[in-house]
């Protein structure tokens, strides 16, 4: 899940270097934390949200396959 969300973060941005996603474990959820550089928030987030809509969907789909539940939270 932590790769998936990497390459697409990773493919939008215009500094992939300082894409960071980092795993925080819980008892029934996997909460996954994306860093990304200030002005490539943007693209990440997209217009009214429907890229990181897109992402989370995507996540939602792999998780929903691996029987867990996973999150994804854009930091800033």
């Amino acid at each position: 899940m932590k790769a998936l969300i990497e390459f697409i973060a990773r493919s939008l941005v215009d500094h992939p270097e300082q894409v960071q996603v980092s795993e925080v474990e819980g008892e029934q959820t996997t909460v996954l934390e994306l860093k990304v550089a200030k002005e490539d928030l943007g693209k990440v987030i997209g217009k009214q949200g429907r890229t990181a809509r897109a992402m989370r969907t995507l996540l939602s789909a792999a998780s929903t396959k691996a029987q867990k539940r996973v999150v994804l939270e854009i930091l800033e």
